[in-house]
């Protein structure tokens, strides 16, 4: 997950704790909701990572059966 939207999403999951507005229900579904975006970033990050690395191997195979 990129440092940024990390520090973006723990600020917004912050706001919401010290919220006035909000009942302990909507906190509680929205800090799910922000954990669950945490988890997609992480496992988007690390799907990217494998296929860069993948793609470097693949790249060559591909080219000389003329598929690239």
């Amino acid at each position: 997950m990129s440092l940024s939207n990390s520090s973006h999403l723990e600020s917004i999951k912050e706001a919401v704790h010290s919220s006035d507005i909000m009942s302990s229900e909507e906190k509680s579904s929205s800090v799910q909701i922000i954990e669950e975006w945490v988890i997609e970033d992480k496992a988007m990050s690390l799907l990217t990572e494998q296929l860069l690395a993948v793609s470097s191997g693949i790249r060559p195979l591909l080219a000389e059966l003329g598929l690239i």
